[in-house]
């Protein structure tokens, strides 16, 4: 839309108010300067709503949520140093070590709080938080890692093809870009590839590059020991499919067929004891442990629901592809 304004010419005022009357000059003057008034205002409500455009383009909204991510849910010990700090379903998990703690996922953005209160109360200070890690940066993992990140001033560090997204809050991701900035722009302190290895303290976690579910989704392999036992443990990003359309249709992603098929093939070699992931559903955490259960690191060593959970993934990878 075109908005036309009309200026008054302003010598033809100036030079014809010579030659009017004294109440005529007065009325002539007050016209000049309602039109004047007239056109600030007009100028003054098109810089209102271009900038109100551009405020909504840079707010940031979550497309959906479902009440069991944000749903609050007893914080606990898997194994060794390894915590459960995470909501109902959105898995966020705290490693322990000498030198501070690892946290890997946040949630959703309101879920700062639940985190903080579920570490306080496995004994643990919220500000002892020194690196900060992800899966995969999708607003229902990474929402509240601005925050996080601000409050405990941890280093941040994520896979190199998930950065611009995290950067961007999301609006350049392939597949939910189309719902514009999902959470709040962060920037990585330290850029990870595969294999690269995150140490603290006594704890050194292997990150696996795991493209698909986005270009950066990744995998984390350490292990963690009790007093009886060492457990290697895999912290999983399974390869869900979350677009409609086929592979050959996806043109924001050309290599989208090829990494997932890379992801299923190396997933189903590796070796571990315990495996968790990033939606407490895809392992059936609540199969497995009930809030008040006791320590019971066996209840999650479970390769064969692992082995499950890729078939089926691998089913919806083939149609895909068909």
């Amino acid at each position: 839309m075109k908005i036309k304004i009309i200026i008054p010419d302003a010598f033809y005022f100036t030079n014809s108010l010579y030659r009017l009357q004294p109440q005529t000059f007065i009325f002539a003057t007050q016209i000049i300067l309602m039109r004047k008034h007239i056109l600030q205002t007009i100028l003054l409500a098109i810089i209102s709503v271009f900038a109100t455009f551009t405020l909504s383009a840079q707010q940031v909204t979550e497309p959906r949520t479902e009440k069991e991510w944000s749903r609050p849910y007893e914080p606990f010990r898997i194994a060794g140093n390894l915590y459960y700090v995470g909501t109902y379903d959105l898995a966020c998990y705290l490693i322990t070590t000498s030198q501070g703690n690892i946290l890997i996922n946040t949630g959703l953005a309101a879920s700062t709080s639940q985190i903080k209160h579920n570490i306080e109360k496995l004994g643990f200070s919220f500000n002892d938080i020194k690196i900060l890690l992800i899966t995969h940066a999708h607003y229902d993992h990474v929402a509240a890692m601005a925050e996080i990140k601000k409050l405990t001033g941890a280093t941040l560090m994520v896979n190199e093809n998930d950065a611009t997204v995290l950067a961007d809050g999301g609006i350049s991701d392939y597949a939910l870009g189309i719902y514009g900035r999902s959470f709040e722009p962060v920037k990585a302190d330290r850029l990870l590839h595969d294999h690269d290895t995150i140490s603290l303290g006594n704890m050194h976690l292997v990150m696996l590059h795991h493209p698909g579910h986005t270009k950066g989704s990744c995998s984390y392999l350490f292990d963690v020991k009790d007093d009886k036992k060492t457990y290697r443990v895999l912290i999983a990003n399974m390869p869900s499919i979350i677009i409609d359309k086929k592979f050959s249709e996806e043109t924001a992603y050309p290599n989208i067929a090829h990494d997932y098929a890379y992801t299923l093939a190396h997933m189903k070699k590796l070796s571990f004891d315990i495996w968790v992931a990033s939606h407490a559903s895809q392992f059936n955490l609540h199969k497995k442990h009930h809030p008040g259960d006791g320590y019971h690191p066996e209840a999650f060593i479970d390769r064969k629901g692992y082995d499950a959970e890729l078939s089926e993934l691998q089913k919806d990878y083939d149609k895909k592809i068909m």
